[in-house]
This record gives C-alpha cells, structure tokens and sequence, in this order.
C-alpha cells in the first residue's frame, strides 16, 4: 500500500479509478484531477489490478490511495464496489484511468446538483477530441448547447410501465464520468457484473424512486481505438446486456447509407483516406453483431453466447488506425 495525502478535513468527494497498466494515460488523468477547483476536498483511490508496465512507479507521484487486487478478481460491479468501501466522501465520482476532464470545474458541476436532496446520482458525458491520432469521425463537434436532464419516477409503476426502448433510453448511465451520493451506493450497491453495472444501477435506482441528473456540461474526454475484434464484441455484449436487463431487442445498427456518410463527411472534414476504410470496418462489424445477438435471441442460444463474452471482455486501447 502506497502512502498518500492526509486531508485535514474529512474528504467532500471520493473518486474511484479502476486501474490495469494505465501508463500511456493515467497521469493525464490525474493532472485533471488535480487541477479541479475543489481538488482540496477531493480524495483519490486507485484500484489497481496488477499493473506491470511502469503505471504502479508513475502513481508515486500522485497523492493517491492504492488498493491492489488480484487481476483474476476484477470485475465492473464488485471492483467499484470496493472502491466505495474505501471512500471517505460524501460523494463518490467513478471514471476510468484513460478519462481526462476537459476543465478545473468538472467535480463542481456536478457536485452543483446535490442541492436538491432527491438527487442520487449525476451523470456527464464522453466526448472524443480534436486529435489527429483519433477517429475524426468520432470527434465531438455538438449541434446545440449543453443540456441538463432530471429522471424520477416517485410511482415504481410508472417506470415499470414504460416499454423497454423507453426504460433502455432513461437509463443510459455510464461509471466513465458519473457521481453518486455515497449512501445511496451503499444502499444500492452495483452488481458484479463483466458490463453493464452502471446501467443496471440506474435502473434500480429509479425503481426506488430517486431523482437521477444527465449534465452534458460535465465532460470528460475518452477515446478507445476501434479495432475491428473491439467493435464486434462490444457491439455483441452491449445488445446482450440491454435484452437481459430491459428486454429490449436493439435491432438498431448501421445502413448502407451510412458506407455513404463516411466518404461524404471524410472529404467534408478533410480527412485521410485511411479513416473511410477504418470506419467501414466499423460499420461492418456492428452489422455483423447485432445480427447474432438477434438470432441469439430469437434461438435460444443466449447463455451460450453470454458465456463465451464473459471469457474474453472487449478491452480498449488507444492506438490508431
């Protein structure tokens, strides 16, 4: 266990990171942290899961509590749930060690919510930078303002009354930048699940009638290189979890129109012509996915399909096309 900063007072805010051989971006992240305009009140707990590659000598720098824990161990659910263990915040914030907060009032904005006592959880938003080494298809280039969203259902019937689309739509939670109130986690605590915690979450907590925010001011920037084994299982897994938890058959995916849109927007953005052949990669992949997990689906053929994910989670990486 690595020694780090002792607040003088009791810590407003935990963040919790799940960590495995993050070099490449975790002092990135942490600078933002660090730079955050309450970073005084902030405490920060490591999660590390065997880290080989230099990270473990990088977080010497940092005043950051490690919690080490046997790789075979990890897991979305029970691994953030040691991390709130751990926490000493009133609130607890759960990112990724390859998150990087784009301004010093990312925590104040959401923690700004908690006004309102209702307020479990707020949740902000991904979005991938002008970077010439990321998909420029994927770059953030936003249409209107950023907007707050308030989710409550104090009738559990009224939720359950919703379709499964709808139900699929108000929970779109996402532990890559999201804060909860300590006891709520507690009372609610994530399940141990290889994906999807963070919705499934969100759908109990709405279930119990506490108010849920979506702040799209909040953000933070996270990118993973869609290679084409990536897509694929991501794609399967995703589509897996939605049907389980919501019942949803997301048989939404890309058309043949969309091969069109990428050449279209590539010249549009003035962009290398190795980024049409990448996306259509991409397009094909999630095509070929949702095909099998409906057939899945519609065969019976589910428990088979989840087992083999489980065996080999998609991991994501930061290298280009």
């Amino acid at each position: 266990m690595i020694s780090y900063r002792v607040l003088k007072t009791k810590p407003l805010i935990s963040v919790v990171i799940p960590v495995k051989n993050g070099s490449a971006t975790i002092a990135n992240c942490l600078n933002a942290i660090k730079g955050q305009n309450i970073y005084n009140q902030t405490e920060v707990i490591i999660i590390d899961s065997g880290s080989s590659d230099g990270t473990l000598e990088i977080l010497e720098n940092y005043d950051v509590k490690i919690i080490p824990i046997d790789p075979k161990s990890f897991n979305h659910g029970a691994t953030r749930n040691l991390g709130v263990k751990h926490a000493k915040g009133e609130f607890v914030v759960m990112t990724v060690q390859d998150a990087i907060a784009i301004n010093d009032t990312w925590l104040e904005t959401m923690l700004a919510h908690y006004k309102d006592p209702e307020v479990a959880g707020v949740c902000g938003q991904q979005i991938v930078p002008h970077d010439p080494e990321k998909n420029p298809h994927e770059w953030f280039r936003p249409q209107s303002s950023s907007t707050i969203k308030h989710v409550q259902f104090r009738d559990r019937m009224k939720f359950e009354a919703l379709s499964p689309k709808e139900q699929h739509a108000v929970c779109g939670w996402d532990d890559v930048n999201a804060m909860y109130r300590r006891k709520v986690l507690e009372n609610i605590p994530f399940q141990p699940l290889v994906y999807g915690e963070d919705m499934f979450w969100a759908k109990q907590a709405l279930e119990q009638g506490h108010k849920l925010v979506f702040d799209s001011a909040a953000r933070v920037a996270h990118y993973h290189f869609q290679y084409p084994e990536y897509t694929y299982r991501r794609t399967l897994i995703s589509k897996l979890f939605t049907y389980k938890c919501f019942g949803y058959e997301r048989v939404d995916t890309y058309t043949l129109k969309d091969y069109l849109l990428v050449v279209y927007r590539n010249f549009k953005w003035g962009c290398a012509p190795k980024w049409i052949f990448h996306n259509f990669k991409i397009i094909y992949q999630h095509r070929k996915a949702t095909r099998e997990v409906l057939e899945a689906i519609e065969n019976d053929t589910m428990e088979k399909l989840e087992k083999e994910l489980s065996l080999n989670v998609p991991i994501g990486i930061q290298k280009t096309a």
